[in-house]
């Protein structure tokens, strides 16, 4: 879309008020709406001015003015609004340089797909993620000097099939229950059917959805693959209309991905493929149909895995997924079929086409801009170095004796030792200024101060139940 193209398409769709989006360093979407009368085509050159200082991360108070360039091929009508508006997303960029800002988000996944282009390795990074979520019909939590609790409520929780619902009809999910069951144990199909009807009208291509694993409405809605900028950008709309769709409807969604206790947690496994000239170079007579190339790309991705999970498994709930008993990916290593390892090859189909790799580990709190460039930046590493990925994990890991598993890597165990894996190994991400030095250090130093002291600093509920009477 021009930008003559874009006024002119809000004037087809009645807008008159033009929402700009951005995201900010931890994945949150930032917007501000403005008039279209007041607007120019300057707006897709020099942007929209905004305070960068009050943004997550970003610049100090003495360097605050910052500029928001929209993008015209993301012009699409956003759902939610009472009156017609039309939402576009901007990269941002420094005002005195004119270049894109180094710490924004969409200017490094920007960098990503051109990198793979430079360096002739390939010209598309296909990218499928399967994001998971609970919906949950309340929430409460607090946490004060005197006070720190959660409660969490489901019309679905395994936990209310005694509830007084005038009638309780049963029906309810049970732990570990939840995967696939028709109506009326799956309650959601209407609403997850109504989130992705309002995502294809977007032009987001919608694979699948279903009722996850776990009780009180854990759900999946798969996206059909694209490119690299184009499924990162998406993904912003994803968790916007998944959360919007299920506040008009009364239900409140949380990408947490371990909020019920003794139950599976929410993953985002994430497919990834690279093509040349409209070619799989996944696709090989290597092991399970795949090639040196993405045998490369995967060793690539097992050693930096501790790095990536930083951007992928960013919170120190990711965490409490990550553990072994609950289908976690908790093995780096590479398998076939076996759901444990962290890199498994889908083996649906033997198509040359759907040849791909999928890194089973993050989770969806995850910034997808960042966190699959690093992911792409640690496959290219491999690729380079032509880094063996191991031999597979094709057993199940419940037959395993203590010592085979005790030489089988493992992810990370805490938030804390991922950023300190991170700030070790992170000269890959650096390749062609796709990350820079400025901007691992500046998120190492938010979740470090911000996240990881002040979760340190309060006692937790159930350090009660262990001390209270020592």
């Amino acid at each position: 879309m021009t930008p003559q193209e874009f006024f002119e398409y809000a004037r087809k769709n009645g807008a008159e008020m033009m929402d700009l989006k951005f995201v900010d360093m931890l994945g949150s979407w930032m917007h501000c709406s403005y008039p279209i009368e007041t607007l120019d085509e300057d707006i897709f050159t020099e942007g929209l001015g905004f305070d960068g200082s009050s943004i997550r991360g970003w610049q100090e108070i003495h360097q605050s003015d910052m500029t928001a360039v929209c993008d015209p091929d993301t012009a699409t009508m956003d759902p939610f609004f009472e009156k017609p508006t039309v939402s576009v997303i901007a990269t941002i960029a420094d005002p005195e340089t004119g270049k894109d800002y180094a710490k924004c988000p969409r200017h490094v996944v920007k960098r990503a797909a051109e990198y793979i282009k430079s360096e002739g390795i390939a010209d598309t990074c296909f990218v499928g993620p399967e994001p998971e979520f609970f919906i949950f019909d309340e929430v409460q939590y607090e946490q004060n000097q005197h006070t720190g609790f959660y409660r969490i409520d489901s019309v679905e929780g395994a936990w209310n099939t005694a509830r007084f619902e005038e009638p309780n009809l049963g029906y309810k999910p049970s732990f570990k229950g939840g995967y696939f069951p028709v109506s009326p144990t799956d309650t959601y199909h209407d609403l997850r059917g109504e989130m992705s009807y309002e995502m294809m009208k977007q032009g987001i291509k919608v694979e699948a959805h279903h009722h996850e694993v776990a009780t009180a409405g854990q759900a999946e809605i798969d996206l059909q693959y694209n490119d690299l900028v184009t499924i990162a950008d998406q993904f912003m709309w994803y968790k916007y209309i998944v959360k919007n769709v299920a506040r008009r409807n009364g239900k409140t969604v949380t990408f947490m991905p371990k909020p019920v206790f003794e139950d599976n947690g929410s993953g985002m496994h994430t497919h990834l493929s690279l093509w040349k000239d409209g070619e799989n170079l996944f696709a090989g007579d290597g092991y399970s149909g795949m090639s040196k190339m993405a045998l490369n790309a995967v060793g690539g991705l097992l050693k930096h895995a501790p790095a990536v999970l930083a951007f992928g498994a960013p919170t120190t709930n990711s965490y409490r997924r990550l553990v072994p008993g609950f289908e976690a990916p908790v093995n780096l290593a590479l398998s076939a079929r076996n759901r444990s390892a962290a890199i498994r090859i889908p083996m649906y189909s033997q198509s040359e086409k759907a040849k791909r790799l999928e890194f089973r580990c993050p989770d969806a709190t995850a910034n997808g801009y960042l966190a699959w460039s690093a992911m792409l930046m640690a496959m290219i590493d491999g690729i380079i170095n032509e880094t063996d990925p191991g031999e597979p994990l094709d057993r199940n890991i419940f037959e395993l004796s203590s010592e085979e598993l005790a030489n089988i890597p493992k992810v990370p165990g805490s938030l804390d030792e991922a950023i300190n894996a991170l700030e070790e190994d992170h000269d890959f991400l650096l390749r062609g200024d796709v990350f820079t030095e400025d901007l691992v250090r500046s998120y190492i130093d938010w979740k470090r101060e911000q996240e990881l002291l002040e979760m340190a600093l309060r006692p937790q509920p159930y350090e009660f139940h262990l001390y209270y009477d020592s």
